[in-house]
């Protein structure tokens, strides 16, 4: 980017520190220490708990270091020295499964420059790199997205990666943790601005079919450092410009490792800015249906019409869906055997930037107010601006019941859901945080109170603040008296009040450009194996976070695991419903569809807490063919269930 002029610089550094929305200096805070208005949340976070009868008295202690992982992500210059508003920021995913066979889930991250890494989980929390032995090294691939499912029905975990104009890639699992590329026989490779992948089986045929969402035109033919296309200087106005859409993509599985692009032919072409997508039988007539989201613009649902053919049904359902969706998840949050609709909208919190500290802001929908004008072309009457958790009345209708419910958050990627406190009722953590050149924004943890509220305890249980109190990194380092002379920020940090975007001057003219830190994917699974459940994130241009829980050490947990294997359905079992009935009656329903965060799809066992019950009493499973199948109890807790499908 050229060097602007000293009346431009003036411009950018005002407007850059309205949208920090004033950062605190540096000075004030030392490093590793918490800010002050985080830790304000803290008390405000205890007194809401204190009228709470949700269990919150555990911990998760980030163990990074102790697991052995080093990997990084690493962004494309669009991200850092050149930053620009496109859609690179969006991030990268981490999914995780048991891709040798040992009973233990590994984790692979995904990253934009440098190579995706897989590693091995050894047991006690410790990992090995083994990417390369693997077969899945992939240099500087701009790689966005990961999903792991069982494509040919042998019992081990494939992966799919999506990436921005480098080509999709697949790889089939060879067994034993290698992996070989078979992208090409498959005909999956497009190379597009694609980014979320989802594994069904849409017509019921015992093979996992896959959609890719694909966002749009948002580069041009420039290339950068790394290879990257550089982004569109308008790329967030792409949405309004119709020639700039890139259909998503349904693929369906032939068998032998062959898929066939069907998108016009089941009538299922969505031109949204789509970053992902999930899976909802919406009304529950056993195919599965696609709640695709648009990053700007309206979300779309796709009834599924007997295996046969798709149809957007997206106002019957959803007539008021949010504008800037990033992330969803499917699950019973209030425990009525039906199955809600949690949606996170994060474009909607950049037209207007909240000071530090106005928690209560972040809890309410955003003004609209500054957006541009033309970014809705048909108006604003059909959108939410902000999160959605539509809950399922029946009878195909649902009820947006966000805001009673506790559930609007600041800056959200994708929501991970699971049972955090093992208390039988599934809980949320949303990947948050915008990066830079914005101040820092927290995750949320929001636990569930037996569905009648989410109490936000982010703070109460370790996630917040993080390790060392840390809210920013290095972002990138320029020479400003060398090569870099001449760009933007080299021109930009000398002006008054730069310190506020992060700009620190080093001797000898390099400097060093301060960058907030911010989640982008989260899985949540049992990585230690001891009974709770543990977080593990990918930060977007940073190392993950190994958040264990300490839940399993301070109480006695009862849980069960449940894996499925198919035999008419696909042997993953991926698409059945599994519902474990307590001794009480009291039931408890999940769909296993391997949602796992914002651009990811993993390969874990369900995971049941069951509160004070010492046992279940039965459970039972819908299977993706359509079959129901029960097993009695009582099933001690503490145990991982094999179901095999009759």
């Amino acid at each position: 980017m050229p060097n602007a002029r000293p009346s431009r610089r003036r411009l950018v550094v005002a407007a850059c520190c309205a949208l920090l929305a004033c950062r605190s200096p540096r000075a004030e805070r030392p490093a590793g220490s918490t800010p002050a208005w985080l830790l304000a949340r803290y008390s405000q976070e205890a007194a809401l708990a204190a009228q709470s009868t949700v269990l919150h008295d555990f911990r998760f202690t980030d163990g990074r270091e102790a697991s052995g992982i080093t990997f990084q992500t690493h962004i494309v210059d669009d991200a850092g020295k050149a930053y620009k508003k496109v859609h690179y920021d969006h991030g990268t995913g981490l999914c995780a499964a048991d891709v040798d066979a040992d009973g233990r889930p590994d984790l692979y991250f995904v990253t934009q420059l440098g190579t995706n890494e897989l590693w091995r989980n050894l047991g006690d929390g410790r990992f090995e790199n083994i990417t390369d032995q693997a077969g899945l090294h992939m240099e500087d691939a701009i790689a966005v997205a990961c999903s792991f499912a069982d494509i040919d029905n042998d019992g081990d975990p494939d992966l799919f990666v999506t990436t921005v104009r480098h080509g999709n890639r697949l790889f089939e699992n060879l067994g034993g943790g290698k992996f070989r590329d078979i992208t090409a026989q498959a005909g999956v490779g497009y190379s597009g601005h694609s980014s979320g992948a989802v594994f069904f089986d849409y017509d019921g045929d015992g093979l996992l079919d896959l959609f890719v969402t694909n966002v749009g035109v948002y580069t041009t033919e420039e290339k950068g450092p790394g290879g990257y296309y550089v982004g569109r200087p308008d790329a967030f106005h792409g949405h309004t410009h119709p020639a700039r859409a890139e259909a998503s993509i349904l693929y369906h599985n032939l068998g032998g490792n062959r898929f066939k692009d069907v998108t016009r032919e089941v009538g299922l072409v969505d031109l949204g800015w789509s970053g992902d997508a999930t899976v909802i039988d919406a009304n529950d007539d056993g195919f599965p249906d696609l709640y695709v989201l648009n990053m700007q613009g309206a979300n779309h649902l796709w009834l599924n019409e007997g295996g046969k053919r798709f149809r957007d049904e997206t106002k019957d359902y959803f007539p008021k869906t949010p504008w800037g969706a990033m992330g969803a998840k499917v699950f019973d949050f209030d425990g009525d055997g039906r199955l809600d609709l949690f949606v996170t909208d994060m474009h909607s919190d950049m037209w207007a930037n909240i000071p530090p500290g106005d928690w209560a802001t972040e809890t309410r929908k955003a003004d609209s107010a500054p957006a541009p004008a033309d970014f809705f072309p048909a108006g604003k009457a059909g959108f939410i601006f902000g999160n959605a958790l539509f809950a399922n009345l029946g009878g195909g209708r649902f009820e947006e019941v966000s805001d009673s419910l506790g559930v609007e958050t600041y800056w959200p990627w994708g929501p991970s859901v699971d049972d955090l406190n093992a208390d039988g009722w599934d809980d949320i953590f949303v990947a948050a945080g915008m990066n830079f050149p914005h101040r820092y924004g927290i995750n949320s943890v929001l636990l569930n109170d037996a569905g009648r509220h989410f109490l936000p305890s982010e703070f109460l249980v370790g996630v917040e603040p993080r390790s060392n109190g840390e809210t920013e990194q290095v972002w990138f380092t320029l020479d400003c008296s060398g090569p870099d002379r001449g760009q933007f920020f080299c021109g930009v940090c000398r002006d008054a009040g730069a310190s506020a975007l992060g700009c620190r001057w080093e001797a000898a003219g390099r400097l060093t450009m301060m960058g907030s830190r911010g989640t982008r994917s989260a899985v949540v699974l049992d990585l230690d194996e001891d009974g709770d459940l543990d977080i593990v994130t990918n930060e977007f241009n940073g190392r993950p976070q190994v958040l264990v829980s300490d839940l399993a050490q301070q109480h006695h947990v009862n849980y069960l695991k449940v894996r499925l294997r198919g035999t008419r359905s696909n042997r993953e079992g991926l698409g059945a419903q599994v519902t474990v009935v307590l001794p009480d009656g009291r039931r408890i329903l999940k769909p296993f569809d391997g949602k796992s965060g914002y651009l990811s799809q993993s390969d874990l066992p369900l995971y049941f807490g069951l509160g004070a019950a010492d046992h279940a009493a039965s459970l039972e499973v819908r299977w993706p063919s359509g079959r129901r199948q029960s097993v009695a109890g009582p099933i001690r807790t503490g145990q991982t269930v094999e179901v095999v499908e009759p």
